[in-house]
């Protein structure tokens, strides 16, 4: 049983784990940034070269570890020098307002800020620091995160992204985006 600090492997975790299960090959080194409860990069585990976590949350920590998953707590990529072949983030996508917020590790998982994207926003600006040259990522977003602006802020960072998989969940509809280094702007 997960601690209540600790987001559940739900919907958007299942999706995130089948489009990287399609994704991943045995020579890959992955990361799944802000793990919660390990169940993606558990999913993994035998199927990469080498699969590590993290999560700001030591719960979440505690509890991918429980699954057999090497996590580190940090913040996002922080203090990680990488590469990483493939990386993998379920990120707090919600539209949250401040009288929205909770006050504990879980709001870690929920809270997008106002656009939904602010986490996003700090993530897309650093993975490339992290990922190996012809790596890839997949990223998690909802409709009501606004799948175009999180294109637009992968494009804006050098890289090309396109919808890999997605499914309705009542009142949204969750996509995979794929994004990986533009080399056509790199050589430019």
């Amino acid at each position: 049983m997960l601690p209540d600090q600790v987001y559940p492997p739900a919907e958007d975790s299942f999706l995130l784990l089948r489009a990287a299960l399609r994704e991943v090959c045995e020579t890959d080194r992955v990361l799944e940034v802000g793990t919660g409860s390990g169940y993606v990069a558990a999913g993994l585990l035998g199927r990469a070269a080498a699969v590590v976590a993290t999560d700001i949350n030591p719960h979440a920590v505690a509890c991918a570890r429980s699954r057999g998953v090497a996590a580190i707590r940090t913040d996002l990529l922080s203090g990680l020098s990488g590469p990483f072949d493939l990386i993998l983030f379920n990120p707090p996508y919600l539209p949250t307002a401040p009288e929205e917020r909770i006050s504990d590790w879980l709001e870690y998982a929920l809270d997008g800020g106002p656009t939904g994207r602010v986490t996003i926003e700090r993530f897309v600006a650093d993975v490339g620091r992290v990922l190996s040259p012809f790596g890839r990522v997949l990223l998690l977003v909802s409709s009501l995160t606004g799948v175009d602006e999180v294109r637009g802020l992968f494009a804006r960072a050098g890289f090309v992204s396109f919808i890999v998989d997605e499914e309705r969940v009542e009142n949204e509809i969750l996509y995979v985006l794929q994004a990986m280094r533009d080399l056509c702007r790199i050589g430019a």
